[in-house]
């Protein structure tokens, strides 16, 4: 499952545009979830923090591996999901709702980022 009006990064991140301005809320995909498996903590970045695309930001612990969770594009840190502090399964059970990171006001808008559309992120994961 791809949600057609998310963007993507190559790092299995999703990036959704909230309303006007450059607010953006940032997860990871059903893909990368169901590759993690069962995830038991979610360390993510505080509110205030400034973030540069593609730069490492949090981690993902699950019984298989830790995993880093990548900045989608520059800019601050306005939010992030408390729930995952004591839910972290929320992120397998509900990766494009409840299981959401953290939101950033984005130096650029969404569109101008080097992100992917919801087909070319399934031909990449299709294509491995």
């Amino acid at each position: 499952m791809t949600p057609e009006h998310l963007h993507y990064t190559a790092e299995h991140e999703w990036v959704e545009a909230l309303g006007a301005g450059n607010r953006l809320r940032v997860g990871i995909t059903d893909y990368a979830q169901e590759a993690l498996g069962d995830i038991v903590f979610v360390q993510l970045p505080e509110e205030g923090t400034q973030v540069e695309a593609g730069q490492p930001i949090g981690e993902i612990e699950s019984t298989k591996s830790v995993s880093d969770v990548f900045a989608p594009i520059s800019g601050v840190v306005t939010a992030r999901n408390a729930a995952l502090d004591d839910s972290p399964d929320l992120v397998n059970s509900d990766p494009y709702g409840e299981g959401w990171m953290f939101e950033l006001t984005a130096q650029v808008p969404v569109e101008d980022a080097d992100l992917l559309n919801a087909i070319a992120y399934q031909q990449r994961i299709d294509n491995g």
